[in-house]
């Protein structure tokens, strides 16, 4: 059995550029569906990594898998083991760890530059990172920051983007894992969705503008959170 586990929760949120990663690096790693009860009967004592992705759907949804993913979360927290996650995955984490997750005003979507924040300097998650940088898009709602949790970053429109638990947990609001194809992929079946005239969405011709030198640049933000994971996981 491979050391990674990447837990996913629909065909189009998919691990994109950390796939692309551990294919590089020649790590095996399972992409299991949650939303299909693939996680029922996973040995949870075996990964040495895991990355949780994003999704449509809410935390809050009565949806009988959310609590067992969430459960699935806590024993892997329990164990140690270096946990990223993504968007959907980031509240999944927030919500094992007590905390809240609810609906925002509005969407925010789109590139949207991040700021530091003071308290955070020292963290080992923002080492690589840049003066500024950009993160891309697509969520409704949002995490509170868990007891004993470390916030990292925030945006204009959502103040919780980041969060890091302890040495190992690192929690993202964000899609650091967006490569092109994959937000054309987004842009062309979703974008219906979506409403420009709110000034914390962008227009798709806006998210498309520059659209190779930005993924660059975000996957040189993604690459230092994949890097350090792998890391800790020593692999």
């Amino acid at each position: 059995m491979p050391d990674v586990l990447i837990i996913t929760h629909i065909d189009y949120c998919p691990p994109a550029h950390l796939g692309q990663v551990l294919r590089d690096r020649g790590i095996a790693h399972d992409v299991l569906r949650a939303d299909l009860g693939e996680l029922r009967g996973y040995d949870l004592q075996r990964p040495k990594a895991v990355a949780v992705m994003g999704g449509p759907m809410s935390v809050n949804d009565p949806l009988p898998w959310i609590a067992d993913e969430v459960a699935a979360l806590q024993q892997l927290i329990a164990r140690d083991v270096p946990i990223i996650g993504h968007c959907l995955g980031g509240q999944l984490l927030a919500r094992a760890l007590g905390a809240s997750v609810t609906r925002m005003p509005y969407i925010e979507s789109g590139w949207q530059p991040m700021q530091c924040l003071p308290e955070a300097a020292d963290s080992p998650w923002l080492a690589h990172l840049p003066e500024r940088f950009e993160v891309f898009q697509w969520h409704g709602d949002t995490f509170a920051v868990p007891h004993a949790a470390r916030p990292l970053f925030s945006s204009q429109w959502c103040a919780n983007q980041a969060f890091a638990w302890g040495d190992k947990v690192l929690a993202l609001q964000g899609h650091p894992e967006m490569t092109e194809a994959l937000i054309e992929q987004w842009l062309t079946d979703w974008s219906h969705l979506l409403d420009p005239s709110q000034p914390s969405q962008q227009a798709s011709n806006e998210m498309r503008a520059h659209l190779a030198d930005k993924v660059a640049a975000l996957h040189q933000v993604a690459n230092g959170f994949y890097m350090r994971w792998l890391e800790l996981a020593g692999l």
